[in-house]
This record gives structure tokens, sequence and C-alpha cells, in this order.
């Protein structure tokens, strides 16, 4: 077959592509009817996963999981536009791994709204000027996330979701590697990457700043500077990428949360975040976690943060397995708040990748 024929084939192929992709949307159209009637959530994080799982289990290339990953991501977008333009506010600006987040789970056919802080995106989704919000709770070197953790002690907004990233760290700047005098970027970036730098970079002085996106920009304004961040940021701030993967963990992951009114549908396979406080007295905490070992549940995560209401209380932030519909959860969580001051459920949601 000659190459002019090869590519009549695949004209055709696209042809019909396009046609199936057009009836995909008029179908997905009668979706969003449906979904307006009952007054349904639009975004179904857990339908999307579903629906990622079936053409991975059907695909037998050559195309590879995670190329067609990639491209229903957008058609998923696209289709999601047509029942309802999402607004989606993340912590900006441009180019931070939160608005990486915020792409990989919402698609290109979504509007963005950066937030200075990640105060500003809780507001923007309490205030309805955004449906949803993506905040950074927990990255696997540097650990959690406390501003994240103090907001859901004064908001009432849930946990619609959770996108896991992996974060690859960059060097990048105008200049060339021997002119580097200063290194811009968010501690916690500044920490992933402390073994290469002290290695690498042992006299230039390191500068903390509010986003890996803002050290970019300071990067491109002086050739002696360089910045930490991730490839869209050299993209957007036209920066020379000098040294790719600089972190010192080689599964350096960041977790990010999807907040919203309300809580998403069942997906088989959920999560469920909590916060409680416990009452002042000795083994009140191991108490109140053996209700949950009683029930079989597994716990998957447990942080403590300062209550802010009185000296040395504190607030437990506690990640387990399951739905706070399921029996046994249930079970639990009502038994646990007997032995509280306060039991507080943020989400149910599907259980990310």
């Amino acid at each position: 077959m000659s190459l002019e024929e090869i590519r009549k084939k695949i004209d055709q192929i696209d042809d019909e592509i396009i046609l199936l992709l057009n009836a995909r949307a008029r179908t997905v159209i009668e979706v969003g009817k449906i979904k307006e009637q009952a007054n349904s959530n639009i975004y179904a994080p857990g339908r999307e996963q579903k629906i990622m799982e079936q053409i991975c289990a059907k695909n037998r290339g050559p195309l590879t999981n995670d190329a067609l990953k990639s491209i229903y991501k957008e058609i998923i977008s696209a289709s999601r536009s047509m029942e309802k333009p999402l607004t989606v506010a993340y912590l900006g600006p441009r180019a931070t791994f939160t608005h990486l987040a915020a792409l990989q789970k919402f698609g290109n056919s979504t509007t963005y709204v950066p937030g200075r802080t990640i105060s500003d995106v809780f507001t923007d989704v309490e205030k309805g000027r955004a449906d949803y919000g993506v905040v950074p709770i927990e990255n696997s070197t540097e650990g959690i996330v406390s501003h994240t953790l103090d907001m859901f002690m004064e908001s009432n907004l849930r946990i619609f979701s959770e996108v896991m990233l992996e974060v690859s760290e960059n060097l990048m700047s105008k200049g060339e590697l021997a002119d580097i005098t200063k290194v811009y970027s968010h501690p916690s970036a500044l920490g992933q990457c402390r073994r290469w730098l002290e290695a690498n970079l042992t006299a230039a002085e390191l500068v903390a700043t509010s986003s890996t996106a803002q050290a970019a920009e300071l990067a491109a304004k002086d050739p002696t500077a360089a910045a930490i961040a991730n490839e869209l940021a050299a993209e957007i701030y036209h920066l020379n990428l000098l040294v790719r993967r600089i972190e010192d963990s080689p599964n350096n992951y960041t977790r990010f949360l999807v907040i919203g009114h309300s809580t998403a549908e069942r997906s088989g396979r959920e999560k469920t975040s909590i916060m409680f406080s416990i009452k002042h007295k000795v083994g009140a905490l191991s108490e109140v976690l053996k209700i949950f070992s009683v029930n079989a549940i597994n716990l998957t995560r447990i942080e403590s943060r300062p209550s802010r209401q009185r000296a040395w209380e504190y607030v437990f932030f506690v990640d387990l397995e399951g739905h706070s519909d399921d029996e046994n959860v249930d079970q639990a969580l009502r038994e646990a708040s007997t032995n509280c001051i306060f039991l507080k459920t943020l989400g149910s949601y599907p259980s990310g990748e």
C-alpha cells in the first residue's frame, strides 16, 4: 500500500471518528437534560473513573493506556461542558502544580479561576464564583498542607473528589547552570530537592516564594536566578529547562482535593474523610480509634491540628476506606461521635489512582 493510500485510509477513519464523537456528544446532551431535571451534579467523578477503567480494560494497543486516558480526558471534558460549563478555582497563579492537577481532573474545556491563597479558593466556591475548587492536601515527601486542613475547620464545603499527581521538579532559568547564584521556589519544592541542591548548587541562595509559578516568573527577570517548577511553568515564562527531575525521591506525589457543595455519587471504591475533636481525658483517642478497628474499617491517614479554640486542644483529621453510608462506616461514625466533642464528615468520594 502506498503512502497516499494509507493517508486516504487515515482520512476515512478520521471521518468515522468525527461521526462517532458527535453521536456521543448528542447522547451526552440527553444525559445533561436528565441530570438537570433531577437536579443532579453534572460532574460525576465516579462515572468518569469507571469510563477510564473500562477503556483501559478493552485496550489492545498499540496505543498505551496512558495515551487513551489523555484522549478521553479531553473527550469527557468537552462533553461535560455541553451539559453545563464548569468554573473551577485553584491555588494559582497559572502553572502551579495545583493548576496541573485541575487540568488533569477537569480537562481544557473548563473555565479556570486562579486563587491567590487556599482561603481564596474556598471563598470562590462558597460564594458561587466557582462550581468546584482544587487545593493541595499532602505531598509524599513533605507531608500535610496544614492550611487546607485549617480551612475545613471553618468551611462547610465537602470533598467531592481527589487527584493524585506525580510531581516532577525541574530547574529552569534564562541563563546557564554555571551562572546561577539564586534559586526561587515554594518551600515544599525546595524541601523536595534539598539533597540535589546541596550537591549541585551549594553556594546558591535559596529564596522561598508563594508558589512554583511565582518562582518561574521571578527567574524570568534575572539570568543569574533559577526556579524549581514544572515544565508548564517553563513554557509559560519562556525559561530553559537546565536539569529535569531534580526531586530527591523518585516517587514524589502530591494529593489534591476537589471541593464543592455536595457529595459525589457512589463509584464502588470510596474513601471518606472526617474531622473530630476528643474529650480531654486519658485514652480518649485510643477509644475512638478502637471503634473503627472493631467495625473492620481501615484508616489510611490521621493528622492532628490545634483547634484554635483552647490551648492544647486538637482536631484530628482521618481518611478511611468506605462510604459514610456503608453500614459498618455509618455504625462506626455514630459510635465515635458519642466519644467526641464534635465529629464532622467532610465527604465520601471516589478514591484516586
